[in-house]
């Protein structure tokens, strides 16, 4: 077997694997809610009634630890209330585009790894940058592969980490421009709750990702 075909092979193959995980994560970003939604705890099951806190956060940022974290915190402190969590989707067009560059990137590399010369069957001629990505496949490759995926992060991530008590807006990042410190959320929440924040409940929670 030709040593340049296998190698191209077996590029492709890598590159595909990549695309089909960046894929995966954009689509998580849509996926409906019901998919993500974290366990609640044993009295939130079993009643299915009491006060709910919902967090929508920015999954491609890596706030989902984040949020399990004050899961686990709030599950704890506050057992009668049940914590779910979901992904704040970016906007529809973002996504879409997001989707189709996970797409077309694929075969742009497929096509600059194949040989092949695509501007054939529209009756024009191979435009010089095509032909250097064809002659420098590893670079261009490369290249495409990181710019897309970088403009795909970029159009999924909404850094977003908002709040919702009952319903009601407690808290947006996106207005914010932080996450709430746990001392800040559970007084939030007591006042809600009508009760009385005890000294020293919260000194062991003071390392929550901002």
């Amino acid at each position: 077997m030709d040593h340049g075909r296998l190698s191209c092979g077996i590029m492709f193959l890598l590159f595909a694997l990549f695309s089909l995980k960046d894929m995966v994560v954009t689509s998580s970003a849509s996926s409906p809610p019901s998919e993500k939604e974290i366990p609640v705890t044993k009295v939130g099951l079993a009643s299915n009634i009491g006060p709910s806190l919902r967090f929508f956060y920015c999954y491609s940022c890596g706030y989902k630890k984040a949020f399990e974290e004050y899961q686990m915190i709030l599950t704890q402190k506050y057992p009668i209330i049940t914590v779910l969590g979901d992904n704040f989707d970016p906007p529809f067009f973002h996504l879409m585009f997001a989707k189709f560059l996970s797409v077309a990137k694929i075969v742009l590399i497929a096509t600059i790894l194949g040989g092949l010369n695509p501007f054939q069957f529209i009756g024009c001629n191979l435009p010089g940058w095509f032909q250097w990505c064809q002659s420098n496949k590893l670079y261009a490759c490369m290249m495409i592969f990181f710019c897309c995926n970088a403009i795909e992060t970029t159009l999924i991530s909404t850094g977003a980490f908002e709040i919702v008590f009952n319903d009601m807006p407690i808290w947006s990042k996106l207005e914010t421009g932080r996450i709430p410190q746990p001392n800040e959320l559970f007084q939030i929440i007591d006042s809600h709750l009508g009760f009385g924040k005890k000294p020293g409940d919260i000194d062991m929670f003071e390392n929550i990702p901002t």
